[in-house]
């Protein structure tokens, strides 16, 4: 197949471009910086330059490459975008990303109207914070106490909503790890920057970089509809893996800091994230799409990428 892929040169795109290449489809994937042309090429595809959140620019690069299929993988959460991570305003860090997921979407949509395309594969998130400790593609998404959670929200919703009424797959992502995607959080718990808060009873649904990838080259290949909850096999919380990744890392167990002096030092949603998020169940993905796993739990995944 023909297929478009939208911020073919982030993380999850880095691995999606050569494994879609590899099966042999013909792939266009498309980056905000023109220097990152040649990367894109160097995986396999065809590069373009596109504004995310210029209906035209989208329409422009869509109608060139007239895909068979649209893989929405735009985020703007690297640093080169966002700066660092700043979870006591993560909602201003997350502006750009959130406007991807409602103005992108709609306007990746539009243009797949415009010229014919009948399916699109979006990426979602597997994150909430209430309801049972592991969720299934049948919960929805909730996003707890707070103006900001409710804000970050908003984005993940419209991409679900909107893209599975027009016949598509959201992708609920878990956590992810491997390579361009978590250096910067091993470095904090190497430095013991990166504690347990409170009983670190908030539940983390990690996935792989290539997992990921590998679940959304089966989605594009099957035509795949509704929502997938992207994840490995073992919700844990953070009690349970925070500790384990520092021993990988070779650092220290990490420090304990109660819940109010954490909200203080790094906000609310930083707390919400370590004590009331919610694991997510891959059940549907593995029986639907036939998904396996090469790193089916984080316990493996972390010490192969820390070895």
């Amino acid at each position: 197949m023909r297929v478009f892929v939208a911020g073919g040169a982030g993380a999850i795109g880095r691995q999606l471009v050569p494994q879609l290449v590899s099966r042999g489809h013909q792939v266009t994937a498309t980056t905000t910086n023109a220097a990152k042309l040649g990367l894109l090429q160097h995986l396999g595809a065809d590069a373009v330059v596109m504004d995310g959140l210029d209906a035209a620019s989208v329409g422009a690069a869509v109608a060139g490459a007239q895909p068979d299929v649209i893989v929405h993988e735009m985020t703007a959460l690297s640093a080169a975008h966002a700066g660092k991570p700043d979870f006591r305003h993560f909602d201003r860090f997350a502006a750009n990303t959130n406007r991807l997921r409602t103005e992108g979407t709609d306007h990746l949509l539009a243009a797949a109207e415009a010229t014919g395309v009948s399916h699109l594969v979006a990426q979602g998130f597997a994150q909430s914070f209430a309801g049972a400790q592991v969720l299934t593609e049948a919960d929805p998404v909730q996003p707890g106490a707070g103006t900001m959670a409710r804000t970050l929200v908003q984005g993940v919703v419209h991409v679900e909503e909107a893209v599975v009424a027009a016949g598509g797959a959201v992708l609920r992502y878990g956590a992810l790890y491997g390579p361009g995607a978590t250096e910067d959080q091993f470095e904090l718990v190497r430095k013991r920057k990166f504690p347990l808060v409170g009983r670190g009873t908030g539940y983390f649904s990690w996935v792989h970089l290539e997992d990921a990838a590998s679940a959304t080259v089966l989605a594009v290949e099957q035509h795949a509809t509704g929502l997938f909850n992207i994840v490995d096999d073992e919700p844990a919380p953070v009690s349970e893996w925070l500790p384990y990744l520092a021993a990988c890392a070779g650092a220290k167990p990490p420090m304990r800091v109660p819940g109010w002096l954490a909200r203080l030092l790094a906000g609310e949603f930083a707390v919400l994230l370590m004590t009331e998020g919610r694991g997510f169940s891959n059940a549907k993905a593995k029986r639907e799409l036939g998904w396996r796993l090469r790193h089916p739990s984080w316990r493996q995944g972390f010490r192969e990428e820390l070895a």
